[in-house]
């Protein structure tokens, strides 16, 4: 719905470019599917993990040196192939305002502290319950762009009423999990 309200608030604007729609679909579908890996290589016993598997503690610290580590590469691939086809200079992404680098670190910041959280409630409420929890974030994304950056001002009204829908179905979606876990 937010796409679609996106869509008609521009009418006539820029083609989406088909490389940029099957990158997003490739990645959503990676993103529905590593939160299983995560939550099996745990074992919620604190004190005493099993042979082979992590505390929730130990699955964070793997997994955000495995994101470190890998963005190395797929920031080279994303500088020399940006989805618009046309490569940047690597001194493009240094001309940035140490403040604007700062505001990246702090969204990383607050990601760790979100996952570990997901990550440590995974024991009481369950994998699914705590992802799906998580799966919030979406939500306040939608919200900043929507009531902080004013990404819809002077919309036409079905763009509003589309991202209405959205957060009431979304939040029933959350709702319906917490209850499907009590």
């Amino acid at each position: 719905m937010n796409a679609y309200a996106y869509k008609i608030k521009e009418p006539g604007g820029k083609k989406v470019p088909m490389k940029g729609i099957a990158l997003a679909v490739v990645c959503g579908v990676l993103m529905a599917f590593f939160y299983r890996f995560i939550a099996a290589s745990m074992d919620m016993n604190f004190t005493a993990p099993a042979a082979g598997k992590m505390t929730p503690y130990s699955a964070f610290f793997v997994f955000s040196a495995g994101i470190f580590l890998s963005n190395f590469v797929f920031n080279t691939i994303a500088m020399k192939r940006p989805v618009s086809g046309e490569p940047l200079p690597l001194s493009a992404y240094f001309k940035g305002k140490p403040s604007i680098h700062l505001v990246g670190l702090l969204g990383g910041v607050i990601w760790g502290v979100g996952n570990i959280l997901s990550l440590v409630a995974a024991g009481k409420a369950g994998p699914a319950i705590s992802y799906g929890l998580g799966q919030g974030a979406t939500l306040v994304a939608a919200l900043w762009g929507i009531l902080i950056w004013k990404e819809f001002r002077g919309a036409p009204k079905l763009s509003h009423c589309l991202n209405f829908a959205m957060f009431v179905l979304f939040l029933a979606g959350i709702g319906l999990l917490i209850k499907a876990g009590a």
